[in-house]
């Protein structure tokens, strides 16, 4: 099978495409035909190794799976001997911030690891565009009690967490405010933000308006420039560390600063499985690619400007 692998941790000359041996499922696990991926900020890390504490998961110095991806969606085209739950032809989606090796034709998982069957009417690309984003924005959301009607501003609100947020916080019944550039406004006016400000054309920490919560999916901000827009019981929550991880310290001795830890992601498959049975998803999707042309996916997304996801069809 063709698949691309990395060796060593880097920039996208690390990535080869290359024939490889197909996998075969051991006892209780599936063999899936993967019919599309994403490349996103986890595979990022994983193929740069940083920051350097995520490589004593993915492997110390060099990585452990040498097909990379976190992503998939696909076809279940081989059981193993033990596997009861699950059939040939179940359509499948799924997520692993630990490397699953989605970047392949075929990739095997084990019977109860992080996946879900995909609804109907749902393509291999969208699903597998509904999962990584939506698994970060929901732990920002667990993080705290939201009451339909309270004002939440979300910083990125354009990218794949932040699309995915608006969108969970819509369902919930929140009034959201989303920050975004001039291209992207009526998008994500149109996945449920009541108000939208172009950041470019205005510096949203100066605002008079004052949030129960503000949501940094980006990681651009920080908590000492967004406590004058927060109400006096607001909270601030990022995807990031913060400088000098300070958002690990605030977390633990200031009340009105939490950390997103993701967890649970059979929870968040569960939530976005519902979201989009429901009609209350669609994921946002910048670009596709083919799986030959993940360096150059890579070199895309690593620009920090793409709109939702990319999307890798296999």
């Amino acid at each position: 099978m063709k698949a691309v692998i990395y060796t060593k941790y880097g920039g996208p000359e690390v990535l080869q495409y290359k024939e490889v041996e197909t996998p075969q499922p051991k006892e209780n696990e599936i063999l899936v035909k993967v019919h599309a991926t994403t490349v996103n900020r986890t595979d990022c890390a994983a193929f740069r190794g940083a920051p350097f504490v995520y490589q004593f998961f993915i492997g110390l110095f060099k990585p452990k799976r040498k097909i990379a991806g976190t992503t998939f969606s696909g076809e279940i085209v081989q059981l193993g001997s033990g596997v009861t739950t699950h059939k040939i032809g179940d359509r499948i989606f799924g997520f692993n911030d630990n490397v699953l090796s989605s970047y392949a034709e075929y990739m095997v998982i084990k019977e109860n690891s992080f996946f879900a069957t995909i609804p109907e009417n749902i393509s291999y690309e969208h699903a597998a565009a509904s999962i990584e984003g939506e698994h970060y924005a929901r732990n920002f959301i667990n993080k705290v009690t939201i009451k339909k009607g309270q004002n939440i501003l979300v910083n990125g609100a354009s990218g794949a967490i932040g699309s995915a947020m608006v969108q969970i916080l819509k369902s919930i019944g929140a009034d959201i405010t989303a920050v975004t550039n001039t291209k992207n406004m009526e998008l994500v006016k149109s996945l449920g933000a009541s108000e939208v400000i172009d950041y470019t054309k205005e510096d949203f920490t100066k605002m008079n308006g004052k949030f129960d919560f503000v949501f940094d999916t980006v990681g651009k901000s920080t908590f000492g420039k967004c406590k004058p827009i927060l109400k006096p019981e607001g909270v601030y929550i990022s995807s990031e560390l913060g400088p000098w991880s300070q958002n690990i310290f605030y977390s633990i001795f200031n009340k009105h600063v939490k950390f997103p830890m993701p967890s649970d992601i059979n929870a968040s498959l569960s939530l976005v499985k519902r979201l989009m049975t429901e009609g209350k998803h669609t994921p946002v999707i910048d670009r596709t690619y083919s799986l030959e042309h993940i360096p150059e996916a890579y070199t895309y997304v690593e620009k920090g400007e793409k709109t939702g996801n990319v999307v890798i069809t296999v």
